[in-house]
């Protein structure tokens, strides 16, 4: 077994330490969402944590874990009654981002149970993390419906598996860690919430913190043991810690002051629900008890809004995670009652987890990405080049109807565009390709009912073989690659105009997330077109990028079709099941080069070709207009649409069009 790197030895990220023992001492907390980017030890201290935590106690060949003091009833493995537990060390279960529902919950024989009633059930990894630590790496790429099904469990404390009337429940009790690089897109504001805590994570800047980052990881690597062998005391002294803090809990009094001001807290930054409340009260108390104390102070109150409420002021994807300290001191000054101790002086932990905060310090913020961000080339004193505009400001986000790809497909589970899904509505019925995941009964049986009398059936049950065995078709929506492709160049160039273009492209990113779509931003001005983001499942860097989008030039308008037809035949073969909607957002002008315009419909001609579904957002304005973007969108085989008409309230026909097109 390869010996984890200790939980005392990872340098720096104080608040990811701390978040992290606050659920080891408390797991009602209810877990902890690391965000940040990569290379920044999220994964090292979270596999750290289990040699922290105590031996759990367990009966002796039960699947279920459960505690010989307080066995659980409806173990499927029970009744246990006078058996001998058995001590082993607290598990942590890793979920695979590509695991399946059956891997995660835990699967049904669907054959025995038809044909002789037994519920044979292999349990799932929600079963082997009770009573242990269940870690998802990046869980923003895990699929919506087992992210449900996860953060329900760690709700209730409780798996239940329901299949075609035969269902299992077993105890499912577990401290739940994700980690994320939000680059690689966001978590829906809903599943946000359901982490208790979350923490943003950051490399730190300063030369001799990363120079022992580096010394100590380069020691472990050469010997594993002898490393953690001298972290041993540390590593003792913070189990015992755990163990102290978790038979203080029960004492521990959160008085009506401590109340008063965390209500006050979440009113005051407009956080939605009351889960917020509970979680601060719970790990308000899991600070007192960690510090040693049995009251709850106003510096505990103070840690736990940093810690358990950035995450829930998000209103968007556009809007970073974060938290008004000013404005949060002010609160708690305001609503200190007489509970408060007038001079707290809480303990930090050990190597001083606790400090600093819920935010990174400004100095460890990320510096950007030259090679990624789109920005002006600017001349002497930073000014943009002649011709060039500066980047305008984007209008007011609206809200869009949905544009989808004619067809059904078979993409990755959504919500644009009709595709043939693992969850939906059932519409037919087919021999399973592999293992069975979706039992369709009735035509099950059918298939078993006339084979009855030749298999010898003598009694009332169904005799059922692996050949009558049907799998449910579903029919659901999936999320697809939408291709932004703007034209930035001098025609575009009005700052009121741009704006405009770039509140439309806001709101179908808005829209895009929502959806679950992937997303890219194709951009040509000037003589060329540039990838100003390649696709990714991350539509906040996608507005990143847009904001700072500089216009001016000409309009090489073939160049940038080209280069959106080769980004998708690059993404076709990465990932062939996702079907690509380009949002082409222009005037239709093109200049520049021998030809321009015939050259720019043989490079659309390209697109329809390919069976593409396209939308071209036509930006021309003025009581004259050339209808050039519907002519193009012609020559795409899509559909054209203003920028007005972009509007939820006036796109209705906008999808029926689009199939009609495509038909």
């Amino acid at each position: 077994m390869t010996t984890p790197f200790p939980f005392t030895a990872v340098v720096g990220q104080d608040d990811l330490r701390l978040a992290l023992l606050l659920n080891a001492v408390s797991p009602a907390v209810g877990g902890v969402l690391v965000r940040g980017e990569k290379g920044t030890a999220k994964s090292t201290a979270v596999r750290a944590l289990s040699a922290l935590l105590p031996a759990v106690p367990v009966v002796a060949g039960c699947r279920f874990s459960c505690d010989p003091a307080a066995p659980d009833p409806g173990c499927p493995d029970g009744p246990h009654e006078d058996t001998a537990g058995t001590l082993r060390p607290a598990r942590m279960v890793e979920l695979p981002v590509g695991a399946s529902e059956d891997r995660l919950v835990g699967a049904l024989d669907i054959e025995r149970a038809l044909a002789e009633g037994v519920k044979a059930f292999e349990p799932g990894l929600l079963a082997d993390a009770h009573r242990g630590i269940l870690y998802v790496d990046e869980v923003n790429l895990l699929h919506d419906h087992l992210v449900d099904l996860l953060l329900d469990a760690a709700a209730m404390g409780a798996s239940y598996v329901e299949r075609e009337g035969v269902s299992v429940r077993h105890a499912s009790r577990f401290l739940l860690v994700g980690t994320m690089n939000p680059e690689e897109g966001e978590l829906r504001p809903q599943l946000l919430d359901r982490f208790g805590l979350t923490v943003e994570v950051a490399a730190s800047r300063e030369p001799d913190q990363r120079v022992e980052v580096v010394r100590r990881r380069l020691a472990y690597d050469d010997d594993p043991a002898g490393f953690a062998a001298r972290w041993a005391d540390e590593e003792s002294a913070v189990r015992q810690r755990i163990v102290a803090a978790r038979e203080l809990l029960p004492s521990v009094r959160l008085g009506d002051g401590a109340l008063r001001q965390i209500a006050a807290t979440c009113a005051a930054f407009e956080v939605d629900g009351m889960r917020a409340d509970i979680v601060m009260a719970r790990t308000a108390t899991a600070l007192a008890a960690w510090a040693g104390r049995t009251d709850v102070l106003a510096e505990d109150v103070r840690q736990a809004a940093l810690l358990a409420l950035p995450h829930r002021r998000r209103r968007n994807p556009f809007d970073a995670p974060g938290l008004d300290e000013d404005k949060l001191d002010e609160t708690l000054e305001e609503f200190g009652g007489p509970d408060d101790d007038p001079d707290p002086d809480p303990d930090p932990g050990p190597d001083g987890p606790g400090g600093g905060g819920g935010q990174p310090d400004p100095g460890d913020a990320p510096q950007g990405d030259g090679d990624t961000a789109a920005r002006p080339e600017t001349g002497e004193n930073g000014q943009p080049h002649p011709g060039e505009q500066a980047p305008a400001r984007a209008s007011e986000p609206f809200r869009t109807k949905v544009l989808s790809v004619p067809g059904i497909g078979e993409g990755a589970a959504g919500r644009r565009s009709r595709a043939r899904t693992e969850h939906g509505r059932t519409t037919g019925a087919r021999h399973p390709r592999g293992t069975l995941t979706k039992l369709h009964l009735a035509a099950t049986v059918r298939a078993a009912a006339p084979h009855q009398r030749a298999r010898g059936r003598s009694g009332t049950g169904l005799v059922v073989r692996r050949d009558d065995l049907r799998q449910a078709t579903r029919e659901g929506r999936e999320g697809n690659l939408v291709l932004f492709v703007v034209d930035a160049s001098g025609s575009m160039a009005a700052r009121q105009r741009m704006g405009a273009v770039k509140g439309a492209v806001l709101s179908l990113l808005l829209d895009a997330y929502q959806r679950r779509d992937k997303v890219g931003l194709v951009t040509f001005r000037g003589s060329a077109a540039e990838v100003a983001l390649p696709p990714t499942s991350s539509v906040d860097a996608a507005a990143a990028r847009l904001e700072t989008l500089p216009t001016g030039g000409r309009t090489p308008l073939a160049a940038g079709l080209l280069r959106a037809h080769e980004v998708l035949r690059v993404e076709r073969l990465r990932d062939p099941a996702r079907r690509p909607l380009v949002v082409l957002v222009t005037d239709g002008r093109a200049t520049g080069g021998p030809e321009p315009v015939a050259l720019a419909g043989r490079a659309a001609r390209l697109f329809a070709a390919d069976g593409v579904a396209s939308v071209v957002v036509d930006c021309e304005s003025g009581p004259v207009r050339l209808g050039l973007a519907g002519r193009l969108a012609a020559e795409l085989g899509g559909t054209a649409v203003t920028l007005d008409e972009l509007r939820a309230d006036s796109i209705a026909g906008l999808v029926k069009d689009v199939q009609r097109r495509a038909a």
